[in-house]
């Protein structure tokens, strides 16, 4: 089973920071889920909110600042850290082997940044890590557009509740998703009361959770059909898993 480290490992160092990155690294995880917008001018930014006053000391949405101003941004909980780049995330990965799971973010309207998938698409591909990259959205239209541009490239719906109350319902959304090729995570507490028919309508080797981070709940979800496991606390799914190996 996959162990991935949601927004790096956010519930151990600062979410979609460099230095949280550079030390998820350490942990053994087999990929990084991370999150990206466009500034104003067109820089592809590692963030999860289209605003920045949960994560930042400043205020308002990131893709009406440019990247110039974006420097003098700091994130909350680092020395001084700024909002990274992907280009910057992709230099702290690219000598490790780790896959990533990079997810498009829409604006501070609700909608997707134009060109955003472009430039993923082009700055993956110049970097050689095509491969070991998974482009992700909660949006189907999104992943309509991933699988047009980039058709060899796998690619991951997250589905919550909400995904269902738009979609139609749970099967019709998880149809929708499989029809589009995509591996699908589904929030745990969605999950834990519509497993058996998850699984039934995605496959177990293409189904996972995010964000089991308890110790008891991570247990539950390494013992069940699926085939990932997204936690803001890999370190602790890592080692509950070495043990459970080890026990046989």
């Amino acid at each position: 089973m996959r162990i991935i480290g949601h927004r790096g490992a956010r519930n151990i160092w600062a979410e979609n920071s460099l230095g949280g990155f550079r030390n998820v690294c350490e942990l053994g995880v087999q990929a990084v889920e991370l999150d990206v917008h466009l500034s104003s001018d067109g820089e592809l930014m590692v963030i999860h909110d289209p605003l920045l006053e949960r994560t930042t000391d400043h205020k308002g949405a990131l893709g009406r600042m440019s990247r110039e101003a974006l420097r003098r941004v700091k994130l909350l909980d680092t020395l001084d850290e700024t909002i990274p780049t992907l280009d910057e995330v992709l230099d702290v990965f690219a000598p490790t082997g780790i896959e990533l799971e990079i997810e498009f973010k829409m604006d501070a309207t609700g909608s997707p940044y134009p060109g955003a998938i472009d430039k993923v698409i082009r700055l993956v591909e110049a970097r050689g890590m095509a491969s070991r990259v998974v482009l992700t959205c909660f949006v189907p239209e999104v992943l309509e557009e991933i699988r047009g541009k980039a058709p060899d490239w796998r690619r991951l719906a997250s589905v919550d509740r909400r995904s269902c109350e738009a979609f139609g319902g749970l099967d019709r959304t998880l149809r929708r998703f499989v029809d589009l090729g995509c591996i699908i995570a589904v929030e745990q507490s969605l999950l834990g009361l519509v497993l058996d028919r998850a699984v039934g309508i995605v496959g177990s080797d293409r189904l996972g959770v995010w964000v089991p981070n308890t110790v008891r709940d991570l247990d539950h979800w390494l013992d069940q059909p699926i085939a990932q496991i997204t936690s803001d606390r890999p370190d602790l799914a890592l080692r509950l898993q070495k043990a459970k190996a080890a026990r046989g």
